[in-house]
């Protein structure tokens, strides 16, 4: 662990600097913030960063454009006589306390929906409280970006290893060889897998021998820099990693070695795989059986090897299984939980690793979505079924909805039909949210975060992800203006509204926290008075640094301001399983009942045309449009097509197209480019700023379209609940 470290504030003649840990992605980087005033007028990488050591991209660089944004909104709003009109905050509070309450107490718990968006995790609010907020409202109907994103991979997880969290990452420093499906870290900067300078990582790995193999439809900018770049068809990932672990057993290259004796179910995976032969898989996945034999024996023969999938593989119709299998592949071969391999970071806010033995488990489906029947997933419904459980009647119907940092009407599929929703069918909405968006212009009421420069940050979730067990901590760089609010104290309010504690002291809430957890780990109560954060959110994390593993407090992280080494990571398996059985259960009962769809598919004539999304550098889903520094150059929303297929339906680069699909049709401009494979379009995510209300004006300077108000919801990978958002079927002419 490091020492002693530099201050984290610095002061020349005309301007300052602080240390900030960047919120706009998953990678965490260290910034060195130049701040004049209360403005920050430059960003650049923090070089002593003991995690990022000085990495920066165009989003951390333009920090200070985002932080002073003249779109931002500073205060509340109240809706009045139908307008959003500003408000004071107590006004803005009385009125949730006022409509929420009697909501439940009338329909019931449930009447009320809680919706959590992606940025979530990028602040210490929204980490620390929206668990608190749910446990107070004791609503079932929760919906998040996780069913548009990672779900399955927490499924897969939960089946496997009894914990939807046990997430193991890429040791990307050390491995000798590394298979990304789905996956293009160099825009987006890796995910799931906390990793400052994923380019440099990469880089290393080749130079130290090691192969990069890249399966993607597009020739990603990560895919150009593979030894090999397998362009697959969309949305048959599933059936490739089926056919590597069919090889591996046939050819008798498994080799889980020290892990045999923590697996339970290796025979039945064995039987399971048995009929997904590369020759069988090679059609529907568009990849010569010869090719996928030799990515199996290369997985094999290497020193150590990590299989890593993300998005691209998770947003499809087999989501759940291909994330399994991605797992299965990495015990095969032995290197789950190995150096090199794959490995289960722990965290400076983790609990104290628990002694080896049987665990709870994980299920799946203890409630259904009223509608639709949707299986729960970790105590989640699909975003996809927001809009009904809204708009159709009867018992249970959710009449009212808390949006925290959160955009659906863009990120879930059929936004129109959502847009309707919060228009015409709820009775209230609130929503915590920086700017008028797609979503937050229904609300009733509208609590504004401060600029990031204002708020103190920690990253409770990106550590549980991270290739290097490290712990950072960033004070506010700026402190709070007049009239605003810190967004902690939004949610402690908001809490206290819901839960009928309207009026009292916001610390009411972390206190709670802290009394209920210091019960929960049978901690003496007297501890409380130990802890030195100034506020509540610095309480508490003093408190999970002391009973984390190791050793920490408060004190000491704000003593190390470009951060503390807690070493890389190391195998320990045995802290993580927590399935009944306290073994990996290799094939659980939901994988193997859903693997006779996965076989049906290898009969299916695939569509002509589908469509996959992609990520830019430069933007974060839907909520970095409104920065001009970031806009044009490859941050557009283009429709992107093959030269063949172009000439095929008479397109032609830069005129305009008609996508449609079962959920509805868009209007996008042509790029063609032999980037993306014959068969394939991509339209970007997150686009479509142009609806009436929104007051981003960057943004709807250059609105795009929506991509996802092509899908109606009906399109969800069963185990998970996530939409499928890659590899659907959609027609394609030239727009009149």
């Amino acid at each position: 662990m490091s020492g002693q470290a530099p201050a984290a504030v610095s002061r020349t003649t005309d301007s300052r600097t602080a240390l900030r840990i960047c919120p706009l992605c998953e990678a965490t980087c260290g910034l060195t913030l130049t701040i004049e005033g209360t403005k920050v007028t430059g960003a650049r990488g923090d070089r002593e960063d003991i995690f990022s050591r000085g990495f920066i991209c165009p989003k951390g660089a333009s920090f200070g454009d985002l932080d002073a944004d003249p779109d931002r909104l500073t205060g509340p709003l109240v809706r009045k006589d139908g307008e959003l009109r500003e408000a004071s905050w107590s006004e803005a509070f009385d009125l949730v306390a006022a409509r929420i309450r009697p909501l439940i107490e009338e329909y019931g718990p449930n009447s009320v929906g809680v919706v959590l968006g992606n940025p979530n995790v990028h602040t210490m609010a929204g980490s620390l409280y929206p668990s608190v907020l749910l446990a107070a409202l004791r609503t079932r109907s929760l919906f998040t970006a996780s069913t548009v994103d990672q779900m399955p991979k927490h499924v897969s997880s939960g089946l496997l290893f009894g914990d939807p969290y046990a997430i193991p990452v890429p040791d990307l420093d050390c491995t000798d060889h590394l298979l990304l499906l789905g996956a293009n870290p160099l825009d987006s900067n890796g995910s799931l897998c906390t990793a400052p300078d994923f380019p440099g990582k990469l880089k290393a790995l080749r130079k130290r021998g090691g192969t990069l193999v890249v399966v993607d439809p597009r020739r990603t900018r990560t895919a150009k820099t593979a030894d090999r770049h397998v362009a697959i068809r969309p949305g048959t990932d599933a059936l490739l990693l089926a056919a590597l672990a069919q090889v591996l057993f046939e050819e008798k290259l498994t080799a889980p070695g020290v892990l045999e004796k923590h697996i339970e179910g290796l025979a039945e995976v064995r039987e399971a795989v048995r009929d997904f032969t590369p020759q069988a898989v090679a059609a529907a996945c568009d990849v010569p059986a010869d090719e996928i034999r030799g990515l199996a024996r290369g997985l094999a023969a290497a020193p150590t090897a990590a299989v890593y999938g993300r998005v691209g593989s998770s947003t499809v119709e087999f989501g759940t299984l291909a994330n399994w299998l991605v797992d299965v592949l990495n015990i095969l071969t032995g290197n789950l939980d190995r150096p090199g391999g794959a490995l289960f970071p722990l965290s400076a806010t983790a609990r104290t690793p628990r002694p080896a033995g049987p665990g709870k488990g994980f299920d799946l489906g203890r409630w259904h979505s009223r509608v639709s029947g949707h299986p729960e997933a970790k105590g989640e419904l699909p975003l996809a079924a927001l809009a009904e459980e809204i708009r159709t009647p009867g018992e249970g119907r959710v009449r009212a909805l808390i949006a925290i940092a959160a955009n659906p009407v863009l990120s879930a599929p059929d936004g129109d039909r959502l847009d309707q929703a919060l228009s015409e069918d709820l009775d209230f909405m609130v929503s915590i949210d920086p700017y008028l968006n797609e979503t937050s212009r229904h609300a009733d009421v509208v609590l504004p975060p401060p600029p990031p420069s204002r708020s103190a940050h920690f990253d409770f979730s990106f550590n549980t992800f991270a290739v290097h067990n490290q712990v950072r901590y960033s004070p506010a760089a700026v402190p709070l203006e007049a009239g605003r609010m810190d967004e902690s104290e939004i949610h402690a309010r908001l809490i206290l509204a819901v839960s009928g504690m309207h009026g009292a002291d916001p610390s009411a809430v972390d206190d709670m926290v802290i009394d209920s957890t210091l019960t929960r780990v049978g901690a003496p109560k007297e501890l409380a008075a130990e802890l030195t954060g100034r506020t509540g959110p610095e309480r508490r994390l003093d408190l999970m640094l002391r009973l984390g593993p190791y050793d920490l407090t408060l004190d000491r992280l704000k003593a190390a301001p470009h951060g503390i080494d807690l070493g890389p990571l190391k195998p320990r398996l045995g802290q993580i399983l927590k399935t009944r059985s306290g073994r990996i259960e290799l094939l659980p009962a939901p994988i193997a009942a859903d693997l006779p769809r996965l076989r049906r598919a290898l009969d299916e004539r695939p569509a002509a045309l589908v469509l996959v999304g992609r990520r830019h550098l430069r933007s974060n889903n839907s909520w970095m449009h409104n920065i001009a520094s970031l806009n044009g150059g490859s941050n557009r929303c283009t429709l992107q097509i093959h030269p063949d297929d172009a000439l095929r339906l008479g397109l032609t680069d830069g005129a305009s197209a008609r996508i449609s699909a079962e959920g509805g049709a868009v209007e996008a401009p042509v790029e063609v480019t032999d980037a993306v494979r014959a068969g394939v379009v991509s339209l970007p995510h997150g686009w479509g700023h142009d609806r009436p209300g929104v007051r981003m004006s960057v943004a709807a300077a250059t609105p795009g379209v929506n991509v996802n108000q092509l899908l109606d919801g009906s399109r969800l990978d069963p185990l998970s609940g996530t939409a499928v958002l890659n590899g659907f079927p959609v027609d394609i002419v030239p727009a009149l």
